[in-house]
C-alpha cells in the first residue's frame, strides 16, 4: 500500500539517499507520462507549490496565453527510482502531481486531478473506496542495431511458458524485482498467450494510486526492456493474427472497509448495490469505449477469436462476454471488465467507468440476464435476442457513441471531453488518409 509522507520525511530520505535530481511527473490528457527535472536545490520551491511549467506545451492542455501552469506535488507519490543515477553517482526521484491554474484552482484538464473530483461525487453517495486491480499486458520485441524498435518478437512462448521458450523471463524478473523496490506488491508475472507477449500483477489499490501504480509501472517496464536490448509495448494490437494487449479492470465499492458488493444472502453472493453499479456498467459501455479503447489500433484488438470481448454482456464464469464476475467472495468480490486496453489513460478511464456505475446505483438500473454459453458461437439473432449489444467496432464509431452519453462526458469534464472528442476525430481521419499494405496486396494488382 502506497507510504504516507511528509515535508520532513522526503526532505530526510533525500539527504540519506543522496538524491540529486526530482523529476515532477504528471500525465497529459491521453495518459502520455510527462515530467518537469529540477536539480534538488529546488526542493523547497518544489514542496511550497511554486514549480512551474509551460501548460501551452502540452497537447489538450491550454493556449498559449494561458500557459503558466503550477505542479502541485502529491507528497505520498515520493519514490526513489532504482535505476536512476547522474554521473556523480547522486539519485533521481520523482512526485507525481496535479496541474492548477495560476489561480491555485485545480485545472480542469488535468486528469489526475478530474479522477479526484469524480471520486468525491462517489464519496458524496456514501462510499469511501473505489477499488482496483489491473492486469496490463504488453509485448517485448527486439532492437534493431541503431537501437530502434522492431516488430521482431523476442521468443515463441504460450501462456506460462519457462525459457528457453519465454527469453523474456530474465527481463521479466528484473521488472519484478525493481518494482519490488519500490514499493509495489507483486502477486504473478508470467508469459501470456501470445509469442512475446508477458503480464505482471500487483496488488489492488484505491483508484488514484491504481492510475498512478499503471503509470509508473509503464515506466519501469519500458526501462528495464530497454536494459536488456528490447522494447516493451503497450500498443493493444502490435502483430496481426496473435492475440493483443489488454487491461482487465478488477473493480469493487467500499464503504469503511466493507466491501459493499458482497451480499452472503444475495444471489450469487452479490449486493443489490453490485448489480445496479453491473448494470451501470452495461448500459454506458458502447459510451465509454472511446476512453477505455482510445486509439484506432485498439479496435483491431476488438475482434472475435483473439480473446478480447466484443458484445455487452456478463457471466459468472465464462470469459467471452466484456463483464465476469470472478468466483471470490467476501472482501475479494468484484467485476472484471475485460475489454480495457493499456493505451488508456487510466485516469480518465476509471473516472469514467466509476461514473457510469455510480449512475447505475442512481437509477437503480438492472443489468441483462447473465450468459453462460460463449457468445462466439451465437449468430447474431441469437445475441438480439439475448440482449447483448455490439461494442464500436472503430475509434469513429465510439466517438459517435461518446458524444450521445452526458453522465460519461461528465465523468471527464465538458473541457476535457469537447477536446478529447476533438482530438479522436482528427487521429480517425488521419488514419483514414492512410493506405496500408492490406489494400495493397488486396486491390493494386485486381484492379
Amino acid at each position: 500500500m502506497q507510504k504516507h509522507y511528509t515535508k520532513d520525511d522526503i526532505r530526510q530520505l533525500i539527504q540519506e539517499e543522496n538524491v540529486e535530481f526530482l523529476r515532477l511527473q504528471f500525465s497529459d490528457m491521453f495518459g502520455t507520462i510527462k515530467n518537469v527535472e529540477v536539480p534538488i536545490s529546488q526542493l523547497e520551491k518544489v514542496l511550497d507549490n511554486k514549480a512551474m511549467f509551460d501548460g501551452s506545451s502540452i497537447e489538450g492542455f491550454v493556449r498559449i496565453e494561458e500557459s503558466d501552469m503550477y505542479l502541485f506535488p502529491d507528497l505520498d507519490t515520493f519514490m526513489i527510482f532504482p535505476w536512476a543515477t547522474d554521473s556523480h553517482g547522486g539519485k533521481v526521484a520523482r512526485l507525481i502531481c496535479d496541474i492548477h491554474n495560476v489561480d491555485g484552482e485545480p485545472f480542469v484538464g488535468d486528469p489526475r486531478s478530474n479522477l479526484k473530483r469524480v471520486l468525491k461525487d462517489m464519496e458524496a453517495m456514501g462510499y469511501s473506496n473505489f477499488n482496483l486491480g489491473t492486469e496490463p499486458e504488453f509485448f517485448l520485441f527486439k532492437l534493431d542495431e541503431k537501437g530502434n524498435p522492431t516488430t521482431n518478437l523476442n521468443d515463441k512462448g504460450g501462456y506460462f511458458d519457462l525459457a528457453p521458450l519465454d527469453l523474456g523471463e530474465n527481463t521479466r524478473r528484473e521488472i519484478v524485482l525493481e518494482m519490488e523496490k519500490m514499493g509495489f506488491e507483486v502477486e504473478a508475472a508470467h508469459h501470456e498467450v501470445a509469442p512475446g507477449q508477458h503480464e505482471v500483477d500487483f496488488k489492488y489499490a484505491d483508484a488514484l494510486e491504481a492510475a498512478d501504480n499503471i503509470q509508473t509501472f509503464k515506466l519501469i517496464v519500458k526501462t528495464i526492456a530497454r536494459k536488456h536490448g528490447l522494447y516493451a509495448t503497450f500498443m493493444p494490437k502490435p502483430v496481426a493474427g496473435i492475440n493483443g494487449n489488454g487491461m482487465h479492470v478488477n473493480m469493487s465499492l467500499f464503504t469503511e472497509g466493507k466491501n459493499v458488493f458482497f451480499d452472503e444472502n444475495g444471489e450469487e453472493k452479490l449486493s443489490e448495490t453490485a448489480y445496479k453499479f453491473l448494470g451501470g456498467i452495461l448500459d454506458h459501455a458502447q459510451n465509454y469505449t472511446a476512453i477505455t479503447n482510445p486509439t484506432v489500433n485498439s479496435y483491431k484488438r476488438l475482434t472475435p477469436g483473439y480473446e478480447a470481448p466484443v458484445y455487452v454482456a456478463w457471466s459468472g464464469s465464462n470469459r467471452s462476454p466484456m463483464v465476469r464476475v470472478p468466483a471470490s467472495r467476501g472482501q475479494s468480490t468484484r467485476l472484471e471488465l475485460r475489454s480495457v486496453d493499456p493505451t488508456a489513460n487510466p485516469y480518465l478511464a476509471f473516472a469514467a467507468i466509476l461514473e457510469s456505475g455510480l449512475d447505475g446505483i442512481r437509477r437503480e438500473l438492472t443489468p441483462t440476464d447473465s450468459v453462460d454459453q460463449n457468445i462466439y458461437l451465437m449468430d447474431e439473432k441469437e445475441r438480439r435476442k439475448a440482449g447483448i449489444r455490439d461494442l464500436p467496432d472503430t475509434l469513429l464509431d465510439a466517438i459517435d457513441h461518446l458524444e450521445e452519453d452526458e453522465i460519461v462526458k461528465g465523468a471527464m469534464g465538458p473541457t476535457m471531453s469537447r477536446t478529447f472528442v476533438d482530438a479522436k476525430r482528427l487521429e480517425y481521419r488521419s488514419f483514414r488518409q492512410q493506405v496500408s499494405q492490406w489494400e495493397l496486396d488486396n486491390y493494386l494488382e485486381q484492379y
